[in-house]
């Protein structure tokens, strides 16, 4: 005789699926910092148990973000042996850096046509943070890495085009690790700070022209600077996280 079984509640499978896709999504977040932060740096190697246990979740929420982050290109599975954070693609950087530069240029151009209506409070806002005496500046290196963020979205929000500015922010995604490695030197955290200065001026001034030459030369200098890091320094720079953070 066969047993007949209740119908499921689907609103309960429905809140379940719900769930893990929240805790996959809050794994997914949580290990894109690790690598943004250097807590895993390229080779690094780890299991799904691992990370189930520092996170306090099950396994299935995991796995969906490491194949999230994989076909993101920020991790591979090994076979029978778990996972491994992957090298930099130097390669594909160089072609985000060019991007960066067509929509930033882009941007500030059209931020300096006169009949382009421009958010001058959002100006006002980047300038206090940019336009302050040397004395006033930030020497928090995360701090200022995530203003520089911050500004260069700014620009291109302010341009109007929200396609424009959904694509510049996967690329802001994609090249975080590699900006957070520029600002752990301090000279370049001065130079940031004299060249956006710079760039909101011309830009507060209506000159396209001369912002759009700024803003390239400050985007080809972190470029540049990008083409010189080395493993060495990804490991330094994680070793300079844990010394900031000693209760991680």
């Amino acid at each position: 005789m066969s047993t007949v079984r209740a119908p499921s509640d689907p609103n309960a499978a429905a809140s379940q699926d719900a769930a893990f896709r929240t805790r996959a999504d809050q794994v997914y977040a949580q290990l894109k910092r690790d690598v943004a932060e250097f807590s895993l740096v390229p080779g690094d190697r780890f299991t799904e148990n691992e990370i189930s246990e520092r996170l306090g979740v099950s396994r299935t929420p995991v796995r969906q973000a490491l194949f999230r982050l994989q076909q993101e290109g920020y991790v591979e599975v090994l076979f029978r042996s778990g996972w491994r954070v992957l090298p930099f693609d130097f390669d594909q950087f160089e072609q985000l850096y060019d991007l960066r530069m067509v929509l930033e240029t882009t941007a500030v151009h059209r931020l300096c046509e006169s009949d382009h209506r421009v958010d001058r409070s959002l100006l006002d806002s980047l300038a206090s943070i940019w336009l302050v005496p040397a004395a006033q500046r930030s020497a928090d290196t995360v701090q200022v890495a995530q203003w520089d963020e911050a500004f260069h979205c700014a620009l291109v929000e302010a341009a109007g085009n929200a396609e424009m500015a959904r694509v510049h922010r996967d690329v802001t995604d994609r090249i975080r690790i590699i900006r957070r490695l520029d600002f752990t030197k301090q000279p370049r955290i001065d130079a940031t700070y004299d060249e956006h200065a710079k760039i909101l001026k011309a830009i507060r001034a209506n000159r396209g022209d001369q912002a759009a030459m700024l803003l390239r030369a400050h985007i080809e200098t972190s470029q540049a600077e990008v083409r010189k890091i080395t493993l060495h320094q990804v490991h330094m720079a994680r070793h300079a996280g844990r010394t900031r953070r000693p209760g991680r």
